[in-house]
């Protein structure tokens, strides 16, 4: 029998890499990620309803060698030495569990693991407040928007995962990599 092809689970990993060449250091990223032995097909923001988020650790057991697996993908990339960069995958999730929720992805230069955190999880939020009519004024802080969430019972969680990075000081390239990956049943 097939696999349906709304995933069931979902876990979030990231990883850094660096290396002479730019490839080898998105591989390294990958490895550090721990999805390098897969087959990534990137995919849109879409978090699938009634799906768990599930730790690295567990996710991982589900996947094989070659498997092709479907990804929510932030990467980043930088040659310079010393530059800040970011990739950052943000999560909001619905409290009607029948509905789907959002993922977002996030690339950025001189931003810290924190700053890039929290955008990806506003992105995503923002995305999935529109679709549920809960108002948002985009001048407010993410604190009060994380408040007007609550408030809403709409939206039950948001998160994210980022991976941050310092380009190598010998002019290496430095490749950081978010992302979450779809398991199916």
């Amino acid at each position: 029998m097939a696999k349906s092809m709304v995933p069931r689970r979902l876990f979030f990993t990231k990883g850094v890499g660096k290396h002479k060449e730019r490839l080898t250091s998105f591989e390294l990223a990958l490895r550090d990620a721990g999805i390098a032995a897969q087959n990534l097909v990137r995919v849109s923001s879409i978090f699938p309803p009634q799906a768990k988020l599930v730790p690295r650790k567990e996710g991982l057991k589900y996947l094989s060698p070659g498997e092709v697996v479907f990804a929510v993908v932030a990467e980043n990339s930088t040659r310079e030495p010393h530059r800040l960069v970011a990739s950052s995958i943000g999560v909001a999730i619905p409290s009607d569990r029948n509905t789907y929720g959002y993922l977002s992805e996030h690339h950025s230069f001189g931003e810290t693991e924190e700053q890039a955190g929290e955008y990806a999880e506003e992105l995503a939020a923002e995305m999935l407040a529109t679709t549920l009519d809960v108002e948002f004024d985009s001048d407010k802080s993410w604190d009060e928007k994380k408040e007007i969430y609550r408030i809403s019972n709409k939206i039950v969680r948001t998160a994210n995962v980022t991976q941050s990075a310092i380009g190598d000081k010998r002019g290496r390239w430095t490749t950081t990599i978010a992302a979450a990956i779809l398991i199916f049943e």
